[in-house]
């Protein structure tokens, strides 16, 4: 089944959802200098509850950006936890240490904004490829020959398409953590680049995550109850 939506992936320009398969109708934010600035203000438009790491985990915590229907309706976004990711060429991607959640709307199919087509539901999948194609855009070589780049961008991001498509297939194992305090299982998977996950909460969203340098093993996730006090 064809999806008209489209979602921008951070540094690896705009592509199709993976076919087959529940698509974030959104466009990213503009990326700032400063992302772990960015405005507040887009978070306080969402119509549903934002995730993060819960309290166990006490370092830093920072906005990303969130993403818009073609009518402005917020219908996904991330905050990231630990130190921010950087391309930086004096900066080896090892030393990284982090971790993003992506909270993402629980939508069912419905007509697009313009009214000229119909968006597939939101599902597990949508947050494991918001998730997948988030690590791919903090981790690519940015050592590596600029046309050398585009191809390797092109060639993970479609590999990125077809693991979200296949939660259940052998890239995948199954993961336990904990949901505002419930036990919940995930679909979990890890390679050279870091680890990406994605699940489903009881609060009407999908949760996708990502990192490096921080195990996944132990987390856990709880909807942010002040939102707004990230932008103080």
């Amino acid at each position: 089944m064809e999806t008209t939506s489209r979602v921008e992936a951070q540094g690896a320009g705009t592509a199709e959802a993976p076919a087959g398969e529940a698509a974030p109708a959104a466009r990213e934010a503009p990326r700032g200098a400063s992302r772990a600035r960015r405005s507040v203000d887009g978070y306080l438009l969402a119509s549903f509850p934002w995730y993060g790491l819960d309290d166990a985990y006490t370092g830093p915590r920072w906005l990303m950006q969130v993403g818009t229907a073609a009518d402005d309706t917020v219908e996904h976004g991330s905050i990231g936890h630990g130190e921010e990711p950087s391309l930086r060429l004096d900066q080896s991607p090892d030393q990284q240490r982090f971790a993003v959640v992506v909270t993402i709307a629980d939508r069912p199919v419905r007509r697009s904004a313009d009214g000229t087509g119909v968006l597939e539901a939101t599902s597990v999948s949508s947050a494991a490829w918001l998730a997948g194609s988030g690590l791919l855009a903090c981790t690519w070589p940015a050592k590596m020959e600029r046309g050398l780049r585009q191809d390797w961008l092109d060639q993970q991001t479609a590999i990125a398409w077809e693991l979200a498509d296949d939660l259940k297939g052998p890239d995948w194992s199954l993961l336990s953590l904990s949901v505002d305090g419930v036990p919940t299982d995930f679909r979990y998977r890890e390679s050279e680049y870091g680890w990406v996950l994605a699940g489903s909460t009881g609060d009407g969203v999908h949760v996708g995550a990502y990192g490096r340098g921080m195990s996944a093993y132990g987390l856990g996730f709880s909807a942010i109850k002040d939102i707004a006090s990230y932008g103080r």
